[in-house]
C-alpha cells in the first residue's frame, strides 16, 4: 500500500457551501472505521454532474464554477472544506455465498455528513486512492465504471427506485490497470447511509457485542426511530429492514434490473440500491439472465434476487443474534418469514398496475403469469413490451398490432389479447385513462447496457456531452416524448456482445 505520508498534502480550503456538518457516523468511534486523506487525482477535469442531486444538497447554481469553493480538487480528493472529516469504513460479509472475513471501503472514503432538508445525507468519493481496506487493490475507479454508477444511481432515482445518489464524476488522464490500461476517475456518491448488512456481521463475529449494539441503536435512533420502543426493538429492526428489502426486490424486478453482485456487504440497511458494479436491465425477458460475467454459477441470475435478498437476510439476522438473543429466535424467524409475503404482495400489486389493472381479481395471477411466461418462452423485450401495453384498445376490432406484434405466437396472441380485454372489460377501464396510468409505471427509457457502453465510448475519446444528454433523458425516463426516440428503441445486434463483470 502507497504510505499516506509520502503523498502531497491535501488542503482544508478557507471556505465551503454553507452547509452544516453533523458527521454522526464519525462519531460512532475508532473500531468502525480509519481517518484518513484522499490521495490526490493529478490533473483532474469535469466529466459529469446531476443538477438534481446537486439541489438536494443546497449547492448554489454555479457551485462548480466558484472560485472560492474549488469544487472539482475537492470532488477529485485534492482538497477538503471546512467541517469534512474524511474516513474509510470497516465491515465484512458473505461473497457469493462465502464468508469473505473483513473487508471494508477499499476504494471509497466517506468525507462526512450535512444536515439537508431532507435530512442528512452522507458524501463519498469513490476512487479516492487505497485505504487499509483495499487488501490488494489499488483504491482507483476508471471512467468506465464511474460513468455507469453515475448513471444508474440517477437513472434509478428517476424510476422512483431507492438508491444511492450520485453528485459528480471527475476524471484523469492517470493510468489505472485493469482487463486493459485505462484512465482514473473518481464518482461521488449520496445517501442518508452507506452501512450495510456487513457492518453487522462484522462485528458479530468478532464477538464484540457492545459495539454491535452501539451500532444498531445508532440504526435505529437515526433512520429507525419507529423500533426504539418496541419490546423487541433489535428483532423491529430486523423486520424493518426485512420490509425495506422485500420492497426493493420488487421494484428491481418489475423494471427488470439486475444488480449483478448482491454479497452482504453489497446491502443497504436502508433499503436503498447500492454500489453499481455489473449491473444490467434486461433487454429480452430472460429469467434465467445473468449479468455478471464474473458470476459464472449464476447466482445473482435475474430470477434468483428475490431469494438472495432472503438469503442475506438471514445472515444479517446472524449478525444481530447476540442482540436479539436465542429467546428471542423465533421472533426473528417470523420476521424473516414474513419477507416472503411482503415481497410477493408486492410484486402482485406492481404487476397490476403494469398491466393497467385498477383492482385485484382472482383470475389476475394466471392472466398475468401466462403473459410473463411468454414473454421468457419468445424473450421478448421487458421495457418495450409493458410501455407498449398501454397502446392496447378494448374496442371491438381494435388494431393491437404494435403491442401483439411482440410476440411470434398467433395462438397466443389470440388467446391472451381475449383474455384481457375481458378482464379489462370487468372493471369497466377506459382506455386512455388506463394508458396514461400505465405510462407513469412503466418507463419508456432505461439504462440499457449498450446506451451506458455509447457514452462511455465517447467519454474516453475525449467527448463527455453524451454522459451529460443521457442523464437528462433518464431523470425523467416515463416522458412520452421518449417514446420514439432511439434511446427506447430495440438494443443493436452488437449489444449482445456487451460484456460485464466485477471490474465494471
Amino acid at each position: 500500500m502507497t504510505r499516506h505520508d509520502t503523498l502531497p498534502p491535501v488542503n482544508t480550503l478557507t471556505a465551503g457551501p454553507d452547509w452544516n456538518w453533523c458527521n454522526r457516523f464519525h462519531a460512532l468511534g475508532a473500531e468502525f472505521h480509519t481517518e484518513l486523506p484522499p490521495q490526490p487525482l493529478p490533473a483532474p477535469h469535469w466529466v459529469a454532474h446531476s443538477d438534481s442531486c446537486a439541489e438536494l444538497l443546497g449547492l448554489p447554481a454555479d457551485w462548480q464554477t466558484r472560485a472560492d469553493l474549488n469544487a472539482l480538487a475537492v470532488f477529485s480528493g485534492n482538497a477538503l472544506w471546512p467541517g469534512m472529516r474524511p474516513l474509510a469504513s470497516v465491515y465484512s460479509g458473505h461473497q457469493f455465498g462465502v464468508w469473505a472475513g473483513q473487508l471494508g471501503d477499499g476504494r471509497a472514503l466517506s468525507l462526512g455528513e450535512i444536515d439537508t432538508p431532507s435530512g442528512p445525507q452522507e458524501l463519498q468519493l469513490k476512487g479516492a486512492g487505497m485505504t487499509p481496506y483495499s487488501r490488494m487493490g489499488d483504491g482507483r475507479a476508471v471512467l468506465r465504471s464511474s460513468i455507469r454508477e453515475f448513471l444508474c444511481s440517477e437513472a434509478m432515482h428517476g424510476l422512483g427506485i431507492p438508491t444511492t445518489r450520485a453528485l459528480c464524476i471527475t476524471g484523469s488522464p492517470m493510468p489505472v490497470l485493469r482487463e486493459a490500461l485505462e484512465t482514473a476517475a473518481v464518482v461521488t456518491r449520496v445517501a442518508p447511509s452507506f452501512i450495510r448488512f456487513g457492518h453487522f456481521e462484522h462485528f458479530a463475529q468478532q464477538r464484540d457485542t457492545d459495539t454491535l449494539r452501539r451500532l444498531a441503536d445508532f440504526v435505529i435512533e437515526h433512520h429507525y426511530p419507529d423500533c426504539r420502543d418496541k419490546p423487541q426493538p433489535y428483532v423491529a429492526l430486523l423486520s424493518a429492514v426485512a420490509q425495506r428489502t422485500a420492497e426493493l426486490m420488487a421494484q428491481w424486478q418489475a423494471v427488470g434490473f439486475c444488480h449483478g453482485v448482491m454479497n452482504t456487504d453489497n446491502m443497504s440497511i436502508l433499503g436503498l440500491t447500492l454500489d453499481y458494479g455489473p449491473f444490467g436491465f434486461l433487454d429480452g425477458h430472460d429469467p434465467d439472465h445473468i449479468c455478471n460475467h464474473t458470476d459464472r454459477q449464476g447466482r445473482y441470475a435475474y430470477a434468483s434476487q428475490p431469494n438472495v435478498g432472503f438469503w442475506n437476510l438471514h445472515a444479517l439476522a446472524q449478525g444481530l443474534m447476540p442482540l436479539i438473543g436465542h429467546d428471542n429466535g423465533d421472533a426473528a424467524l417470523e420476521v424473516l418469514e414474513a419477507y416472503k409475503q411482503i415481497y410477493a404482495n408486492a410484486m402482485r400489486r406492481r404487476l397490476r398496475l403494469k398491466c393497467g389493472l385498477a383492482t385485484a381479481r382472482k383470475e389476475d395471477a394466471s392472466l398475468i403469469e401466462l403473459l410473463m411466461k411468454q414473454m421468457a418462452h419468445e424473450q421478448t423485450d421487458h421495457t418495450i413490451l409493458f410501455r407498449r401495453l398501454s397502446t392496447f384498445s378494448t374496442a371491438a376490432g381494435a388494431d393491437n398490432r404494435l403491442v401483439m406484434g411482440l410476440f411470434h405466437d398467433s395462438a397466443f396472441r389470440e388467446r391472451w389479447s381475449s383474455a384481457y380485454t375481458e378482464r379489462l372489460c370487468a372493471e369497466s377501464s377506459d382506455d386512455g385513462q388506463r394508458a396514461a396510468a400505465m405510462n407513469r409505471v412503466n418507463p419508456s427509457v432505461v439504462l440499457r447496457n449498450h446506451l451506458a457502453e455509447s457514452a462511455i465510448r465517447q467519454a474516453q475519446a475525449g467527448d463527455f456531452s453524451e454522459v451529460q444528454r443521457l442523464l437528462k433523458v433518464l431523470e425523467n425516463p416515463f416522458d412520452e416524448k421518449h417514446d420514439t426516440s432511439a434511446d427506447a428503441d430495440f438494443p443493436p445486434d452488437w449489444a449482445q456482445h456487451i460484456e460485464v463483470s466485477c471490474s465494471s
